[in-house]
């Protein structure tokens, strides 16, 4: 991503090929990747399909050796994790239901066999990057003989030393809620662009919430909930750090593309809005 950024005309292939793992729907041009390397961008589901599964296994594991291991170990990194895959748990659900109920995408509509591979890596990746650091002791302790006392499981008392948790877990909590609300609102406002039939082939310019200042305001709502869950880590993971600026890379190459794409489909676009950052970019 950094070599990519560096503005120097002989890595412009470079930029171009990092470029189409950001490609899809309307800012993958037919020039830009023959048919032969896209897939429907429908298949944006099968992220979510995974996102979900692999984090409700994760979740699972980690909470149950949260709830079972020594008061002696370290547990309050291990309820922190507990805590983060149940943010993301909460992000991956309701975007699987986001792609089979909001969406409507266009028959046209493409995405990169780059780009899908690199989705399917990120949420493979993201959620074992929030508990990568107690991972191999979760393994562990589930390859040990007793595993079969772990199946009994207190819900309550389980959910009790995640509102124990500090402040940074609190208010990283609340920053992600605020960027998972306004993504859900903006998605739905792109869902209802194409409510009708005749509609699915139209481009229309989105109003409301974060789009009267931004031209693509999910993924800075995405932005701000990864952000959240920086904070909520306490902000000392290097991990956590590298999938934070994975998404704000990705997410803000997408949108610059986007946003030219409206400038020029558009003669009539408001000026006043920038690509991704109100006021900044």
């Amino acid at each position: 991503m950094v070599i990519a950024s560096i503005p120097n005309s002989k890595l412009t292939s470079f930029h171009q090929l990092v470029l189409g793992f950001a490609r899809r729907g309307k800012i993958l041009q037919p020039s830009s990747s023959s048919q032969k390397w896209t897939l429907p961008q429908k298949h944006f589901a099968h992220f979510y399909v995974l996102g979900v599964a692999w984090t409700t296994l994760l979740l699972a594991a980690t909470w149950m050796y949260a709830f079972k291991m020594t008061p002696f170990q370290h547990r309050f990194e291990v309820w922190r994790a507990v805590f983060l895959l149940l943010l993301m748990e909460i992000q991956v659900l309701r975007r699987l239901l986001e792609s089979f109920y909001v969406f409507k995408y266009s028959p046209s509509a493409r995405m990169s066999i780059l780009g899908y591979l690199a989705g399917l890596f990120f949420y493979t990746a993201a959620p074992l990057s929030l508990c990568v650091n107690i991972a191999p002791e979760v393994v562990t302790f589930f390859g040990k003989s007793h595993t079969s006392s772990a199946l009994e499981f207190d819900l309550l008392s389980s959910l009790i030393p995640l509102v124990k948790l500090g402040w940074c877990q609190l208010i990283g909590a609340a920053v992600f809620m605020w960027g998972w609300l306004h993504q859900r609102r903006c998605h739905a406002i792109l869902g209802s662009l194409r409510e009708s039939p005749s509609q699915v082939k139209e481009y229309i310019i989105p109003h409301g919430d974060w789009f009267e200042i931004v031209s693509s305001p999910h993924y800075l709502a995405e932005i701000v909930l990864y952000a959240g869950l920086l904070i909520a880590s306490g902000g000392t993971d290097a991990t956590i750090w590298l999938l934070f600026g994975f998404v704000v890379w990705n997410l803000t190459l997408a949108a610059g593309e986007t946003h030219r794409w409206y400038l020029r489909k558009f003669e009539n676009y408001p000026a006043n809005r920038n690509a991704i950052f109100p006021f900044v970019y």
